[in-house]
């Protein structure tokens, strides 16, 4: 229940907070008073779209901010799955400002705009003029329907199956597509595979074989240099290990007479060592470079192929070319298995698919059976709000494949005139009608589902006089079931049968307009009344007349 509403800044209101009590209430007010401005804010908290023009001029920031109180209708779940705060008072606040952020929060916790939707609608149901086409869309009267016929369990289990059997057929149509094209591809996928088997690619293989490219294409000049450099170290007349024998003698000879000698004999022996063993390794290395012009032709011969292949598949090694090789055994295996994941999956389809038209034919059968009573139920409500001869039936259809809410169409059919044709409801109602009509509905959608707070933006258009007092009848009951019911009205027989009567008005002063609203006492709600049948002037008979109503 709408505990009280805070308003600042926003549109024509400069600063407004005011308490709701539990029942009927009434909100009244001239056109243009701020009526729909109340409704806009709230429609804020409510997770709809922030304008930063509903900002009042001037302003940084508008500030809406509503208290409900939640305790009776078992809510904690939803908070506890959306790991939100829970208290028995629920508090929703919107900030929005003039730089067009905007901020919801939740019992004081940040909310995203979802979550704060979500919440609104399990909290406060607005119906305003323009919800009166919603009763044209057959998508409405469907859910119309499924409230009243209480099959939520059945429906929220057909969905599941619905979308687990869409999700198969989705993945089966994926598969078949894939087949034909991999059916497509097989014979090009096969002939790559072979060009690449055929090579025997190796990794690693084409640093290898281009060092060896090198080394071949250079052998003559590599065993040229190799031989030179033995020579100077080994030949027997001038090399450089001869020398270096000499000068080991020459300072073995200097020991006797000279100390610091003998280090430097034993480095020039480490070094000859080490000098004597490069020697023999370059000369065995020279003698093992060979021009080989026919293993270079076979080297290049394998490097070309790789380059081909590479530059073929647009990689640069053969590493890459291994994973190709390795991507078309794969698809190549996975193309032979489909056919029999598809029959798998075809199976799996058809059992999924039998499953949502049995749920599917659940749901119909509850609905076929609600809809006769719903129909019973909006003659009798109709009835009494001045159509005696009204007829209303629910045309249940067929639909060619499963849907999202069931395999049935629903379409609310309608005459108000004895012996009159029954047709679409949007096609033969009137304005009056249709709000006569969406009153009966609401009226039993309330007695279904646990809404804390309804809200009637001028319902009553099109109506007046005896059945608008009927209409109030019907308002007033369902505010007596632990309801919330607040009517925004013109029309005085309703707005003398709220328990609270609460007025919106607008003065100028300076510099601007602002609106306000406060609840009325007995005598100011006379005088209110009074306004409402006779006009701006009172006269002692409309007052006379507003004490009749009030007092009814």
């Amino acid at each position: 229940m709408l505990h009280s509403l805070y308003i600042q800044n926003y549109a024509l209101i400069e600063k407004l907070d005011i308490n709701f009590e539990s029942g009927f209430s009434v909100i009244t007010g001239e056109t243009g008073a701020g009526k729909s401005i109340i409704l806009g804010a709230i429609g804020l908290l409510l997770g709809q779209r922030a304008d930063v023009k509903s900002i009042r001029q001037g302003a940084s920031k508008c500030i809406i901010e509503a208290r409900f109180e939640i305790g009776a209708y078992d809510m904690r779940p939803f908070f506890e799955e959306r790991e939100l705060e829970y208290e028995d008072e629920c508090i929703l606040r919107r900030e929005v400002y003039a730089s067009g952020k905007s901020r919801a929060f939740i019992n004081d916790t940040p909310a995203s705009l979802t979550q704060m939707r979500e919440l609104g609608e399990r909290l406060i149901d607005i119906h305003s003029q323009h919800q009166n086409l919603l009763l044209n869309k057959e998508g409405f009267q469907l859910d119309v329907l499924d409230i009243l016929a209480h099959d939520g369990e059945v429906l929220v289990s057909y969905q599941s199956s619905y979308r687990e059997w869409r999700k198969v057929q989705q993945k089966l149509e994926e598969l078949i597509a894939k087949n034909h094209r991999d059916k497509a591809d097989e014979d090009y996928l096969r002939f790559q595979l072979e060009q690449l088997e055929e090579a025997h690619l190796v990794a690693g293989e084409q640093e290898s074989l281009e060092k060896e490219a090198d080394l071949l294409s250079h052998a003559e000049e590599i065993k040229a240099g190799l031989y030179h450099v033995s020579q100077l170290l080994s030949d027997d007349d001038n090399g450089m290990l001869v020398a270096l024998k000499e000068c080991q003698y020459m300072m073995q000879s200097l020991q006797r007479n000279y100390a610091a000698a003998e280090e430097l004999t034993n480095r020039l022996e480490s070094s000859y060592i080490e000098l004597k063993d490069i020697a023999q390794d370059v000369a065995e290395r020279a003698e093992v470079i060979e021009f080989n012009p026919e293993r270079l032709q076979e080297v290049n011969e394998r490097l070309n192929l790789i380059y081909t292949l590479e530059q073929k598949h647009h990689v640069d090694t053969v590493n890459d070319l291994l994973s190709l090789q390795a991507d078309y055994i794969a698809r190549l295996t996975e193309s032979d298995s489909l056919e029999e994941q598809i029959a798998e999956l075809e199976a799996h389809c058809k059992e999924c698919y039998s499953r949502v038209k049995q749920q599917a034919s659940a749901l119909t059968k509850l609905r076929l059976e609600a809809a006769r009573g719903v129909e019973s139920q909006m003659i009798a409500r109709l009835s009494v709000l001045g159509m005696p001869n009204v007829r209303f039936c629910i045309e249940l259809g067929k639909l060619d494949e499963p849907g999202g809410h069931g395999m049935d169409t629903v379409t609310f059919l309608f005459s108000a005139n004895k012996n009159g044709v029954l047709q679409n409801i949007s096609s033969v109602a009137s304005g009056g009608e249709i709000a006569r009509v969406m009153l009966s509905v609401k009226a039993m959608i309330a007695g279904a589902v646990k809404l804390p707070t309804i809200i009637f933006d001028e319902i009553d258009t099109g109506v007046s006089g005896e059945i608008a007092d009927r209409m109030a009848d019907i308002m007033e009951e369902m505010g007596e079931q632990k309801r919330q019911v607040i009517s925004i009205t013109h029309l005085p027989q309703i707005a003398a049968r709220g328990k609270k009567h609460y007025k919106v008005y607008k003065q100028d002063n300076e510099t601007e307009t602002i609106s306000y609203i406060r609840c009325l006492s007995q005598e100011e709600r006379v005088e209110e009344v009074a306004h409402m049948l006779s006009g701006s002037v009172l006269t002692e008979a409309a007052l006379n007349n507003a004490r009749a109503l009030l007092n009814q």
